[in-house]
Protein backbone atom coordinates (compact mmCIF):
# COMPACT_ATOMS: atom_id res chain seq x y z
CA UNK A 1 0.00 0.00 0.00
CA UNK A 2 1.56 3.60 -1.38
CA UNK A 3 2.00 5.95 1.38
CA UNK A 4 -0.33 8.64 1.91
CA UNK A 5 0.76 12.08 0.70
CA UNK A 6 -0.12 15.39 2.78
CA UNK A 7 -3.07 15.66 0.14
CA UNK A 8 -4.37 12.46 0.40
CA UNK A 9 -4.80 13.02 4.28
CA UNK A 10 -6.32 16.92 4.36
CA UNK A 11 -9.10 15.29 1.48
CA UNK A 12 -9.65 12.74 4.10
CA UNK A 13 -10.29 14.62 6.71
CA UNK A 14 -12.23 17.30 4.62
CA UNK A 15 -14.67 14.02 3.55
CA UNK A 16 -14.76 12.07 6.73
CA UNK A 17 -16.02 15.77 8.11
CA UNK A 18 -18.49 16.41 5.45
CA UNK A 19 -19.91 13.05 5.91
CA UNK A 20 -20.28 13.50 9.76
CA UNK A 21 -22.51 16.51 9.38
CA UNK A 22 -24.55 14.34 7.08
CA UNK A 23 -24.93 11.51 9.70
CA UNK A 24 -25.06 13.88 12.52
CA UNK A 25 -28.00 15.96 11.02
CA UNK A 26 -29.69 12.72 9.72
CA UNK A 27 -29.09 10.96 13.89
CA UNK A 28 -30.72 14.11 14.78
CA UNK A 29 -34.18 14.29 12.16
CA UNK A 30 -34.51 10.69 12.25
CA UNK A 31 -33.91 9.92 16.18
CA UNK A 32 -31.21 7.48 15.24
CA UNK A 33 -28.90 6.97 18.04
CA UNK A 34 -26.51 4.16 16.06
CA UNK A 35 -26.04 6.72 13.28
CA UNK A 36 -25.00 9.42 15.93
CA UNK A 37 -21.98 6.89 17.21
CA UNK A 38 -21.13 6.07 13.75
CA UNK A 39 -20.41 10.19 14.32
CA UNK A 40 -17.99 10.01 17.06
CA UNK A 41 -16.52 6.79 15.68
CA UNK A 42 -15.81 9.23 12.78
CA UNK A 43 -14.13 11.82 14.91
CA UNK A 44 -12.28 9.64 16.40
CA UNK A 45 -11.11 8.48 13.22
CA UNK A 46 -10.46 12.54 12.26
CA UNK A 47 -8.34 13.16 14.96
CA UNK A 48 -6.06 10.19 14.18
CA UNK A 49 -5.62 11.90 11.11
CA UNK A 50 -4.95 15.42 11.71
CA UNK A 51 -2.33 14.44 14.47
CA UNK A 52 -0.85 12.46 11.69
CA UNK A 53 -0.86 15.15 9.23
CA UNK A 54 0.39 17.51 11.83
CA UNK A 55 3.70 15.33 12.15
CA UNK A 56 3.95 14.58 8.47
CA UNK A 57 3.43 18.13 7.51
CA UNK A 58 6.51 18.95 9.88
CA UNK A 59 8.38 16.24 8.13
CA UNK A 60 7.46 17.65 5.36
CA UNK A 61 8.77 21.33 5.83
CA UNK A 62 12.18 20.09 7.45
CA UNK A 63 13.12 17.56 4.61
CA UNK A 64 12.47 20.98 2.46
CA UNK A 65 10.12 19.09 0.49
CA UNK A 66 7.12 21.59 1.80
CA UNK A 67 7.43 25.26 2.28
CA UNK A 68 6.54 26.90 5.62
CA UNK A 69 4.02 28.71 4.16
CA UNK A 70 1.98 25.67 2.26
CA UNK A 71 2.93 23.45 5.35
CA UNK A 72 0.81 26.22 7.29
CA UNK A 73 -1.81 26.59 4.71
CA UNK A 74 -2.45 22.81 4.47
CA UNK A 75 -2.76 22.13 8.50
CA UNK A 76 -5.25 25.57 8.70
CA UNK A 77 -7.59 23.21 6.16
CA UNK A 78 -6.75 20.39 7.81
CA UNK A 79 -8.09 22.25 11.34
CA UNK A 80 -11.65 24.22 9.86
CA UNK A 81 -12.47 20.53 8.74
CA UNK A 82 -11.68 19.26 12.32
CA UNK A 83 -13.48 22.07 13.68
CA UNK A 84 -16.39 20.85 11.26
CA UNK A 85 -16.24 16.97 13.01
CA UNK A 86 -16.53 18.62 16.56
CA UNK A 87 -19.29 20.73 15.18
CA UNK A 88 -20.87 17.49 14.31
CA UNK A 89 -20.03 15.62 16.98
CA UNK A 90 -21.67 18.10 19.32
CA UNK A 91 -24.90 17.99 16.78
CA UNK A 92 -25.24 14.10 17.74
CA UNK A 93 -25.07 14.94 21.57
CA UNK A 94 -28.22 16.52 21.40
CA UNK A 95 -29.31 12.93 20.25
CA UNK A 96 -27.31 11.16 22.65
CA UNK A 97 -28.60 13.09 25.53
CA UNK A 98 -32.29 12.49 24.32
CA UNK A 99 -32.49 16.01 24.02
CA UNK A 100 -36.13 17.23 23.43
CA UNK A 101 -36.43 18.90 19.74
CA UNK A 102 -37.62 22.22 19.64
CA UNK A 103 -41.71 21.82 17.82
CA UNK A 104 -40.90 23.51 14.27
CA UNK A 105 -37.98 20.70 14.06
CA UNK A 106 -40.73 18.12 14.75
CA UNK A 107 -43.16 19.05 12.36
CA UNK A 108 -40.48 19.44 9.62
CA UNK A 109 -40.18 15.61 10.35
CA UNK A 110 -43.21 14.53 10.45
CA UNK A 111 -43.65 16.37 7.00
CA UNK A 112 -41.09 14.80 5.26
CA UNK A 113 -40.96 10.97 3.61
CA UNK A 114 -37.48 10.68 3.70
CA UNK A 115 -35.68 8.45 6.14
CA UNK A 116 -31.71 7.62 6.71
CA UNK A 117 -30.69 4.25 7.67
CA UNK A 118 -27.73 2.04 8.69
CA UNK A 119 -27.28 -1.82 7.63
CA UNK A 120 -24.77 -4.23 7.20
CA UNK A 121 -24.80 -6.60 4.62
CA UNK A 122 -25.04 -9.82 5.46
CA UNK A 123 -22.65 -13.15 3.85
CA UNK A 124 -25.13 -14.37 2.25
CA UNK A 125 -27.58 -11.34 0.84
CA UNK A 126 -27.77 -10.69 -2.67
CA UNK A 127 -26.67 -7.55 -2.78
CA UNK A 128 -22.74 -9.73 -1.80
CA UNK A 129 -20.11 -9.00 -4.78
CA UNK A 130 -22.50 -7.02 -7.00
CA UNK A 131 -22.46 -3.48 -8.00
CA UNK A 132 -24.21 -0.66 -6.92
CA UNK A 133 -24.82 0.00 -11.11
CA UNK A 134 -25.62 -4.00 -11.24
CA UNK A 135 -28.50 -3.69 -8.49
CA UNK A 136 -30.02 -0.74 -9.28
CA UNK A 137 -30.74 -0.30 -5.71
CA UNK A 138 -31.29 3.76 -6.43
CA UNK A 139 -34.24 2.46 -8.92
CA UNK A 140 -35.56 -0.81 -7.70
CA UNK A 141 -35.60 0.45 -3.80
CA UNK A 142 -35.56 4.26 -3.79
CA UNK A 143 -33.24 4.32 -1.06
CA UNK A 144 -29.47 6.16 -2.29
CA UNK A 145 -26.25 4.41 -1.18
CA UNK A 146 -24.48 8.10 0.18
CA UNK A 147 -22.30 6.22 1.78
CA UNK A 148 -20.31 2.88 2.77
CA UNK A 149 -18.00 1.66 5.48
CA UNK A 150 -15.90 -1.58 4.58
CA UNK A 151 -14.01 -2.43 8.16
CA UNK A 152 -12.45 1.16 9.22
CA UNK A 153 -12.38 2.59 5.21
CA UNK A 154 -15.02 4.53 4.64
CA UNK A 155 -16.38 5.56 0.77
CA UNK A 156 -18.28 8.27 -0.01
CA UNK A 157 -20.64 8.97 -2.77
CA UNK A 158 -20.31 5.46 -4.31
CA UNK A 159 -21.11 5.11 -7.94
CA UNK A 160 -22.22 2.21 -10.17
CA UNK A 161 -19.06 0.69 -10.18
CA UNK A 162 -18.54 0.02 -6.45
CA UNK A 163 -19.08 -2.86 -5.11
CA UNK A 164 -20.43 -4.00 -2.43
CA UNK A 165 -18.93 -6.98 -0.16
CA UNK A 166 -20.03 -9.10 2.88
CA UNK A 167 -19.87 -6.94 5.85
CA UNK A 168 -19.76 -3.70 4.38
CA UNK A 169 -22.29 -1.13 5.91
CA UNK A 170 -24.46 1.43 3.66
CA UNK A 171 -25.68 4.54 5.03
CA UNK A 172 -28.77 5.31 2.27
CA UNK A 173 -31.59 7.90 2.43
CA UNK A 174 -34.75 7.49 0.67
CA UNK A 175 -38.55 6.75 1.06
CA UNK A 176 -39.80 4.41 4.18
CA UNK A 177 -40.62 1.47 2.28
CA UNK A 178 -37.78 1.72 0.27
CA UNK A 179 -35.92 1.33 3.83
CA UNK A 180 -36.99 -1.20 5.15
CA UNK A 181 -36.78 -3.45 1.66
CA UNK A 182 -33.02 -2.27 1.49
CA UNK A 183 -32.84 -4.19 5.04
CA UNK A 184 -34.44 -7.10 3.98
CA UNK A 185 -32.16 -7.15 0.91
CA UNK A 186 -29.55 -6.72 2.82
CA UNK A 187 -30.01 -9.16 6.10
CA UNK A 188 -30.89 -11.67 3.53
CA UNK A 189 -35.00 -11.95 4.44
CA UNK A 190 -35.82 -11.32 0.47
CA UNK A 191 -33.37 -11.99 -2.79
CA UNK A 192 -35.70 -9.99 -4.53
CA UNK A 193 -34.69 -7.31 -5.70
Amino acid sequence: MKKKTVKDIVLEIKDKSELMIDLAYSSLLYDNKTIAKEVYDLEDQIDGLYKSLQRYTLEQVKNKKLSVNDALTVLRLAEAAEQIADAAQEITDVELRDVELHPILKMSIRESDVVFTRVQVKDNSVLCNKTLGELKLASETGMMVIAMRHGDKWRYGPNKNTKIDPGDVLFAKGPEDGEKHLIDLATSKTDKI
